[in-house]
């Protein structure tokens, strides 16, 4: 399968695994987004800001940091959920749900977040991990958000 083929069937493709393919494309580009954002303002916080802020508040900058991430990528992230991967219509319900069910991912990124930074996860790489196990709730919890009725 060539890769006009497989963006064809990714795209117009119904089923169970396609969603979740869709799904997995969405969360990556989210994830890039959330990530993209956070390595610029940590390089903002260190090559800029750590001056003034000083070196003490550090781990709460950072903690902005990812939050602020996350906050940016939830933009992008509920658009594509219902036009893409659901092929739903966006409306304030599924608006609710979404933000309901990224209320819970919020805490758990949050949670993993501090817990990778307390065992001493390299801040670059602790977004990494975080995502991957938070996505897969994610999935779980849209999958009831946006099921057609």
């Amino acid at each position: 399968m060539n890769v006009a083929t497989f963006i064809k069937k990714l795209k117009d493709g119904e089923g169970a695994k396609m969603q979740f393919a869709r799904f997995i494309v969405n969360g990556c580009l989210a994830a890039a987004i959330h990530y993209g954002v956070y390595v610029a303002l940590l390089l903002l916080i260190d090559y800029y800001l750590i001056d003034k802020i000083g070196e003490s508040y550090r781990q709460a900058a950072t903690s902005t940091a990812y939050v602020i991430g996350y906050l940016t990528s939830f933009a992008v992230n509920f658009y594509l959920t219902c036009c893409f991967t659901f092929r739903a219509e966006p409306t304030v319900k599924r608006f609710l749900g979404f933000s309901s069910s990224h209320a819970v991912n919020f805490m758990l990124h949050i949670v993993l977040f501090n817990a990778c930074m307390y065992l001493g996860v390299h801040r670059l790489l602790a977004p990494i991990v975080v995502m991957g196990i938070a996505m897969l709730v994610q999935f779980a919890i849209l999958k009831i958000v946006f099921r057609k009725k």
